[in-house]
C-alpha cells in the first residue's frame, strides 16, 4: 500500500485536520477554531454523542459493551494473567472516552510531570503544566494556587454522599491515613471524595464541554462515522488525510497540520497504517515505509486494578436499588426531576492514595472505593447488598506494545500489555491488597460488613493473593506512551508533540505520555491538548 499523497484539486482544504474527537481532538478543535483565523477538519470514527446513557453519570455501566460507541478491544493472552484476555474499552463517540469513562477528575502526582521533564522532556515538568490544568478547569469550589474558574472544563463535586463512602474514609483513617480534601493540591497521599467532570448532575465530557461551544462556528467541521484510513504524505511532509465515510473514501488536505488525537492505540495504529513505524512490521503487512520508526506501538503501559468485594449488612447499597423495581424507578424520577441520587455516581465516590512501602517518596496505590459490586464491570450487580473497592498500582513498570495485524484499518490491532511482568508490579498489587483488607476491617466499616465476598478468607497468604491478582486483574482503562515523547531512539514525539523526522504532523492524545502518571489520565490529556494547542498556533505564526 502506497502512502503517497493521492490528493486532488477538488478534495476540501483546511489549515488543521484533527483525526479522532475524543479528550484531547475537541480541546483542540475548540482551542484552534477560536480566533477565526485557521480552518479545521474534526474526524471522528465514531457516531454523534446522542445516546441517553452517555449523559447520565452512572450511564458508565452501560456503555461498557455498547458497540455503537465504544472500539470493545482485546488484548491477545496476558502471560502473567494466566493467559486471560483483558477487555479494554475505548470511546469510538463525540468526546472519544470522555463520554464512555468512569468521570474521576484526578490529574496525578506533581512528581510524575517533574520526572518527564526530568527525562528531558523540557517544558512539561509540574510548574509548566500547572498552567494548562487551571485553564481548562472551572473549578466547583473556586481558585486557588492549584486551581482555575472560568475554563470549559467543569469539575465538581461528589453529589452523592452515602453513609457507606463516609465509613470508608473513616476507616483509612482509623488506619493512619490522613484525610485529603483535595487529590489535585498540594499532595495527593491520603483519604476523600473524588471530584467528577460533571455540571448539574450530567456528565461534561470534551464534546460537550469544549466542542459544544464551538461547533457552530463556520470554520470548523465536524464530521462523524468518519474512519480515518491513513495520513497521506509528499516526501516526508503529512498533507493530508484519507479517511472511510459511508463506505465512500474521501481525502482533505492540510495547509499546516495533521493532528492525531485517536488514542493510545488508534494513533499509533493510524501511523503504522500510514507507513510510519517499525518497517520489519509494515513491509509484512505491505505498506510502503515512509519512515522506519520502532518505537510507534512501543511502551504501551496500562494500570490494572484487583476489586475486593464486600456483603453489606444494610440495605443502603446501589444493589439494593437496582434490584428492587420501586426502588430503581424512584431513583429513574429523582435524577430526572432533580438530577440527583444514585444516576448521578462516578466510578468511585471515595478513594485513597497510600504507599505500600514507607521509603517511598509519593503513594503507589490508588483505591476507588463504591457503593455497589458485580462479578465483572459493566455486568449485573449482585443480587445481595454489596460494595467494592479496588487497588491500582500507579506507576507499573511492565510496558507492552501496539501492532497493526492487517494494512485493513477496520482490522482491531493486536495489544500486548504484559501486566505484572515485572517483581516490583507483583509485589506492590500483593501489598496494596493486604493494605486495602486492613481498611475494609477497620472499626468504622465494622457495622456495615457481613463478610468478604471476593477472594474471601480463602485467600491469605502472599502466594495466594498474587494468584487472586493474576486470576481476577483487569485494566482500569488507562493505556498510554504508545508514542511516547522523549529523547532516545524509541520516542516518536518531540516536546512539542511533533513526528520526529516528519513534517507537518504531530500526535496529541495519551499515547505521548513518557509513562503513566498516578492517577486517572482523562484530566492530564485535557492538559495535554491544553498546551499542545498554544505550541500549534505559536508555531503557526
Amino acid at each position: 500500500m502506497n502512502a503517497t499523497s493521492s490528493l486532488t484539486p477538488s478534495d476540501p482544504e483546511f489549515d488543521y485536520i484533527i483525526v479522532g474527537a475524543g479528550s484531547a481532538g475537541c480541546v483542540l478543535a475548540n482551542r484552534l477554531s477560536a480566533s477565526g483565523k485557521h480552518s479545521v477538519l474534526l474526524l471522528e470514527a465514531g457516531p454523534k454523542d446522542s445516546n441517553i446513557w452517555i449523559h447520565v453519570p452512572l450511564g458508565y455501566g452501560k456503555l461498557f459493551k455498547e458497540k455503537s460507541v465504544n472500539w470493545m478491544y482485546q488484548t491477545e493472552p496476558e502471560p502473567e494473567l494466566k493467559g486471560r484476555q483483558v477487555f479494554q474499552p475505548r470511546g469510538k463517540t463525540l468526546g472519544g472516552s470522555s463520554s464512555i469513562n468512569g468521570l474521576l477528575y484526578v490529574r496525578g502526582q506533581h512528581e510524575d510531570y517533574d520526572r518527564w521533564r526530568q527525562h528531558g522532556n523540557a517544558g512539561w515538568g509540574y510548574d509548566d503544566v500547572l498552567p494548562y490544568f487551571k485553564k481548562a478547569e472551572n473549578q466547583a469550589r473556586g481558585a486557588d494556587q492549584y486551581h482555575g474558574t472560568g475554563g470549559p472544563l467543569p469539575v465538581s463535586n461528589m453529589v452523592v454522599t452515602d453513609p457507606l463512602s463516609k465509613a470508608f474514609m473513616d476507616a483509612a483513617v482509623e488506619t493512619g491515613l490522613p484525610y485529603n480534601p483535595d487529590f489535585n493540591g498540594a499532595t495527593q497521599e491520603g483519604v476523600g471524595l473524588f471530584q467528577t467532570t460533571t455540571r448539574n448532575g450530567r456528565r461534561a465530557s470534551t464534546a460537550v464541554a469544549y466542542l459544544g461551544p464551538a461547533k457552530t462556528r463556520s470554520n470548523l467541521r465536524v464530521e462523524t462515522e468518519a474512519l480515518g484510513q491513513r495520513v497521506l504524505f509528499e516526501g516526508r511532509r503529512a498533507v493530508g488525510v484519507e479517511y472511510r465515510q459511508s463506505a465512500t473514501v474521501r481525502r482533505a488536505r492540510a495547509r499546516k497540520e495533521v493532528v492525531l488525537s485517536s488514542g493510545a492505540y488508534n494513533s499509533p495504529q493510524l501511523l503504522q497504517l500510514s507507513g510510519v513505524g517499525p518497517a520489519d512490521l509494515l513491509r509484512k503487512h505491505g505498506i510502503d515505509v515512509v519512515l522506519d520508526a520502532p518505537g510507534v506501538g512501543h511502551d504501551l503501559q496500562d494500570h490494572m486494578q484487583v476489586r475486593i468485594v464486600m456483603k453489606c449488612s444494610q440495605k443502603i447499597t446501589l444493589n439494593d436499588t437496582v434490584n428492587n423495581p420501586l426502588r430503581r424507578t424512584l431513583a429513574g424520577a429523582r435524577y430526572a426531576l432533580f438530577r440527583k441520587g444514585w444516576l448521578t455516581i462516578a466510578a468511585g465516590t471515595a478513594g485513597a492514595f497510600f504507599k505500600t512501602n514507607p521509603r517511598l517518596a509519593s503513594p503507589d496505590i490508588q483505591v476507588h472505593f463504591l457503593p455497589f459490586s458485580t462479578d465483572k464491570m459493566g455486568e449485573k450487580l449482585h443480587d445481595f447488598s454489596g460494595f467494592t473497592a479496588s487497588v491500582c498500582q500507579l506507576r507499573p513498570e511492565s510496558r507492552g506494545s501496539l501492532r497493526i495485524r492487517s494494512a485493513d484499518p477496520t482490522v482491531p490491532p493486536e495489544i500486548r500489555i504484559n501486566y505484572m511482568s515485572t517483581e516490583t508490579d507483583r509485589t506492590t498489587n500483593v501489598e496494596g491488597i493486604k493494605i486495602l483488607r486492613r481498611i475494609l476491617n477497620a472499626p468504622a466499616l465494622k457495622p456495615f460488613v457481613v463478610s468478604e465476598y471476593d477472594p474471601g478468607t480463602k485467600v491469605s497468604t502472599d502466594a495466594e493473593i498474587l494468584d487472586y491478582c493474576r486470576e481476577r486483574g483487569s485494566t482500569i482503562y488507562h493505556p498510554t506512551s504508545t508514542c511516547r515523547m522523549g529523547n532516545d531512539a524509541l520516542s516518536v514525539v518531540d516536546q512539542r508533540l511533533k513526528v520526529k523526522g516528519l513534517e507537518g504532523l504531530r500526535v496529541v492524545d495519551g499515547s505521548i505520555m513518557p509513562d503513566l502518571v498516578s492517577g486517572n489520565t482523562n484530566a492530564p490529556i485535557i492538559m495535554i491538548a491544553e498546551k499542545a494547542s498554544d505550541m500549534i498556533l505559536q508555531d503557526a505564526r
